[in-house]
């Protein structure tokens, strides 16, 4: 008590709640601080289907995802791994922003602030967008779902592998960098997580680098393609070095994903180039992987989104871009339906056949084997282990012997053409394989309506260097499909109407 008589707070009091706002209350808010700006889980999202199939998250920048402002950098700091300017040197597809400048990301990345920080990667769209242009000098269209005929994504792969394995890949190139373009990192971003980052981005690609020197082994893919499996093989630790020859070497387009619906219903076809799934669901989550999803990190939601939209989003018509002569297609029309409907079905909306989506044998179709050697039975029965313990453990995947006679819906978009884009033109893949072309330039978007096919001579385009597929090396045969079972003993006035009418599909 004071003289007044009032009662006064006791000293110890007073250093009790000074020790304990220090010793517990600080430490908590610290904690409460660092929870907010290091935990959470937060993928962007977007309202619209389509947005999201082209910007929304599989769940691959958990572990393969590029801090973003490391991911801007990059192209800047290492411009000597790239053949030109920036990721669209790769292929890659930009949007425009209303000033029309570039959007800061490409068609076919995701972002997701995880950890703390925002990190970019790959999902669908990369492999499943390209653009169309109806002459040279035109702009380009953006086509959802056709195959990504201009992107590289083996140079995609290498310009990573080798920029960390560059001295420029740290923090005294890649901050300034990070700085001229714009980039405002707060004082911990500046000085403590992004130098961290940059340390454990390097380590990782390294030692992924490591795991994936095979491909630095392998003849270059060129734009549109991928050695599906081969990539899966390393995943799973193949010892690649003692397997098979036959298995490498084994690029494939590219596929589209329109009309997924009419793949599975009334009955399911057999998927991949070669048949090795009857299931869409699985085949789908298959593909996520290659995005950079492993089983604890796959965003299953998210990916139900996208399975929602490519169930029945339909390819754009051959006339949303060019004329067709309705006269010369009609007289197509039985000669397809002759030669074409039993394997490929009755149009590009109806999918009745006897032989859709069935495997055809190697031995009668006769195309090149080695994107079927490269799936082995060994790899089928790892790919069973895939997400076990988990409701959608993979369940359904199979060595076949042939490769899958797949539904023509879009076909004018999917060229180059067979299951590893060794003809350049549908009017090409109606001559006996003697005459088709032995080489010929890949990554054009620039459209050929008479042939039906990209424009496939030139060795440059748009300011970027294609690429020459050479059909004498192994994987990249133009062979098979031949005979006059498939049209190629045709009269040349039968082979036109036949290509206008399927550019109808």
């Amino acid at each position: 008590m004071n003289n007044d008589g009032q009662a006064t707070e006791s000293p110890w009091k007073r250093r009790f709640l000074i020790l304990f706002m220090i010793t517990v209350g600080l430490p908590a808010l610290v904690g409460l601080w660092l929870i907010k700006r290091f935990g959470g889980d937060e993928p962007v999202d977007y309202a619209s289907p389509t947005e999201h199939f082209k910007y929304g998250s599989t769940g691959g920048e958990h572990e393969m995802g590029f801090p973003y402002w490391i991911w801007r950098a990059l192209p800047e700091v290492c411009p000597q791994y790239l053949p030109g300017k920036g990721y669209q040197s790769l292929g890659m597809v930009y949007e425009k922003n209303p000033d029309g400048s570039d959007r800061d990301v490409p068609v076919g990345t995701s972002m997701r602030r995880f950890q703390g920080i925002d990190r970019v990667f790959v999902n669908c769209a990369a492999c499943h967008v390209s653009t169309v242009r109806t002459a040279a000098d035109k702009p380009p269209t953006i086509v959802l779902g056709m195959p990504a005929a201009t992107f590289n994504m083996k140079g995609f792969e290498e310009f990573f592998f080798r920029c960390a394995a560059d001295p420029k890949f740290s923090k005294e190139y890649i901050l300034p960098e990070i700085k001229r373009q714009g980039g405002e990192l707060d004082l911990l971003d500046r000085y403590l997580v992004y130098p961290i980052a940059i340390a454990i981005m390097r380590d990782r690609v390294l030692a992924l680098a490591g795991r994936f020197d095979w491909v630095f082994k392998q003849r270059d893919w060129g734009p549109g393609r991928v050695d599906t499996f081969n990539s899966a093989k390393v995943i799973f630790n193949f010892p690649m070095a003692h397997l098979d020859p036959r298995e490498f070497d084994a690029p494939a387009d590219f596929p589209s994903i329109w009309r997924q619906r009419q793949r599975k219903e009334p009955k399911e076809m057999q998927l991949h180039w070669d048949g090795n799934n009857t299931t869409v669901e699985e085949r789908n989550k298959s593909a996520a992987f290659g995005t950079g999803t492993t089983p604890p990190t796959i965003d299953i939601a998210r990916i139900k989104r996208v399975e929602a939209w490519i169930m029945d989003v339909t390819p754009p018509a051959f006339t949303d871009f060019f004329t067709i002569d309705a006269a010369l297609a009609a007289k197509g029309a039985p000669i397809y339906k002759a030669y074409c409907a039993t394997c490929h079905g009755a149009s590009g909306s109806d999918f009745a056949g006897e032989s859709v989506g069935q495997v055809e044998p190697l031995a009668k179709i006769g195309t090149d084997r080695r994107r079927l050697d490269s799936y082995t039975y060994t790899l089928a029965v790892n790919q069973a282990t895939l997400y076990a313990g988990y409701p959608w453990r993979f369940t359904h995947f199979q060595k076949t012997h042939g490769y899958a006679n797949m539904p023509l819906d879009g076909l004018w978009l999917r060229a180059p053409y067979l299951h590893n884009g060794s003809v350049p033109s549908l009017r090409d893949l109606l001559e006996p394989a003697a005459k088709r072309p032995k080489a010929f330039y890949r990554g054009n978007d620039v459209f050929d309506p008479v042939k039906v096919g990209f424009v496939s001579t030139l060795p440059e385009a748009n300011g970027r260097k294609l690429f020459r597929l050479d059909t004498t090396q192994a994987g990249n045969g133009n062979g098979g499909h031949e005979g006059k079972a498939y049209g190629t003993e045709l009269a040349a006035a039968d082979k036109m109407a036949l290509v206008e009418f399927l550019k109808t599909f």
